[in-house]
């Protein structure tokens, strides 16, 4: 596993109040390794990047004056892996469901997807869909309606984005992380954030620096 964030014991407990699981799910080549490498690093590799099993990233960002650290889950999406990776969805606040505006079977393969959450993650955890690859325009055979129109249907966000030329990129986990922010720690009704695997963490231990860290 990888993780980009620091791996000293005093810095891993600084500089953020809570922490938010997030889960990148879809088919093989859909690019959720490229999306997930331009938010926590801002950089693109034209490769093909195969995730074998789980990958992590993490980056801190700020929002309403509160530093939330995100922890983004990176799965890989070949059929011989799903045993291992659906052992994180019960762990996710927030999943990203992407799919190739390239490519249709993965837009269909949506549907499964979704019915994967349902089986694994809880009830309440926040979606959203993802169309990448939206700068191949020319070989572009998903439309945005429809992929707006599928989004409607389960009723959630939906957002097309570039790895590739960051279109989109920060604004989808930003997005998501806002959010989940809202129903988990700003909505009265819900239970305070606990200190465990599956929810949101609130860090009691808050270092004094302001500035950003990936």
């Amino acid at each position: 596993m990888s993780n980009s964030g620091p791996t000293t014991t005093a810095n891993k407990s600084a500089a953020y109040d809570y922490l938010i699981k997030l889960l990148l799910i879809g088919d093989s080549g859909v690019g959720k390794s490229c999306l997930l490498l331009r938010f926590s690093e801002d950089s693109f590799t034209p490769s093909f990047i195969t995730t074998i099993g789980i990958d992590f990233k993490i980056r801190t960002i700020e929002l309403e004056g509160k530093r939330i650290k995100l922890q983004i889950w990176d799965t890989a999406g070949q059929e011989r892996f799903r045993t291992i990776t659906t052992a994180y969805y019960r762990g996710a606040m927030g999943i990203l469901l992407v799919y190739d505006v390239t490519d249709e079977k993965s837009f269909g393969n949506i549907r499964n997807w979704i019915r994967n959450i349902e089986q694994h993650a809880t009830d309440s955890v926040n979606k959203m869909l993802i169309g990448n690859k939206c700068d191949m325009a020319e070989k572009k055979v998903v439309d945005s309606a429809r992929g707006k129109s599928l989004a409607d249907e389960y009723g959630i966000k939906f957002l097309e984005t570039s790895a590739k030329n960051s279109i989109n990129v920060d604004e989808a986990f930003i997005t998501l992380a806002k959010d989940i922010k809202k129903r988990m720690i700003d909505t009265p009704n819900e239970p305070p954030p606990t200190r465990d695997t599956t929810s949101i963490t609130p860090n009691n231990n808050k270092a004094k620096s302001t500035t950003c860290c990936k």
